[in-house]
């Protein structure tokens, strides 16, 4: 059983804990993540996505949480405050604000780490500065919630960093990303999750964006896509065919391992079978979202 990215520099141990009481389904709608879940193991997705069970937080991923949410609050202040002394100064009080909703994050980053810890989110805003200029354009939008159904049942859902509209209209979608920029063999993933935007973007508002941009903050590298209606149509199917094997799995509650190098990143590996571990009682294909849209049980 696999985990859901590739690993970086700062990874967890797989879990030994006891399994713990899984929370209550909800209705069903893929996303990039999960997704990535399922091509890379089913039951990794069943337990993240079906039993939802909880997961330790990693540093790396409070690192982006922060990062992101900075850069979230600039594209919403006016141009001439959008400068990098600013953004460094918005890191604690983010940071602050994150622990008041989840005090356990004083335990994964404890105060004595605290200063190394923002030192390595103001380098990610440096990259970020070093790589374009916002006080040259005003973003569109800002993590946008996405939500719907495609034209062949498929239901999607996820959230856009930023979205970008020219004066000309063309628009451009904007992913940034904290780690370090994936080899050739592993950056399928990261353009999967731009044209699942892409896509989504085209069937919200019948509009293709002219550009996908990959930010990675960490290397001030950019991977840049240009999707066509063409590309964007076939990769429509190929969602819905990884969809269908979702539904079927999720409705017969049977739900393969699959095996690889990353298994020992796995934060549920001790549920694994291939493991010595047994899965916690499946809860039940719970719907999905475009069973609600259809008025379908």
């Amino acid at each position: 059983m696999t985990s859901s990215e590739k690993p970086t520099e700062e990874t967890t141990q797989a879990s030994t804990q006891q399994p713990v009481a899984p929370s209550k389904p909800r209705p069903l709608a893929l996303s990039p993540s999960r997704a990535g879940d399922y091509q890379q193991c089913p039951l990794l997705y069943r337990l993240r996505a079906i039993d939802r069970l909880p997961e330790p937080k990693t540093v790396a991923q409070v690192k982006g949480t922060l990062v992101h949410a900075v850069l979230e609050e600039m594209h919403k202040l006016p141009r001439e405050q959008r400068d990098y002394p600013a953004m460094v100064k918005r890191l604690k009080p983010h940071w602050v604000e994150m622990c008041e909703q989840d005090p356990d994050l004083n335990d994964l980053v404890p105060e004595d780490q605290l200063y190394d810890f923002l030192v390595e989110c103001r380098s990610l805003l440096r990259g970020y500065f070093e790589m374009e200029n916002p006080q040259g354009f005003d973003a569109s939008d800002v993590e946008m919630y996405v939500d719907t159904v495609l034209p062949n049942g498929v239901p999607v859902r996820g959230f856009i960093d930023r979205v970008d509209t020219a004066p000309t209209g063309e628009v451009r979608v904007v992913d940034y990303k904290t780690g370090k920029k994936p080899k050739p063999q592993w950056s399928q993933q990261a353009q999967f999750q731009m044209l699942f935007y892409a896509l989504a973007y085209w069937r919200l508002y019948d509009q293709i964006p002219a550009q996908l941009r990959l930010m990675y903050l960490k290397v001030n590298d950019s991977m840049f896509l240009k999707p066509s209606r063409e590309q964007l149509e076939y990769f429509e199917r190929d969602l819905a065919d990884l969809w269908a094997k979702i539904e079927m799995d999720g409705k017969s509650g049977r739900f393969r391992t699959k095996t690889s190098k990353l298994c020992g990143w796995c934060p549920h590996q001790a549920l694994c079978p291939e493991f010595g571990g047994v899965p916690p009682e499946y809860p039940g294909w719970p719907g999905s979202t475009a069973d609600k849209v259809s008025g379908e049980s």
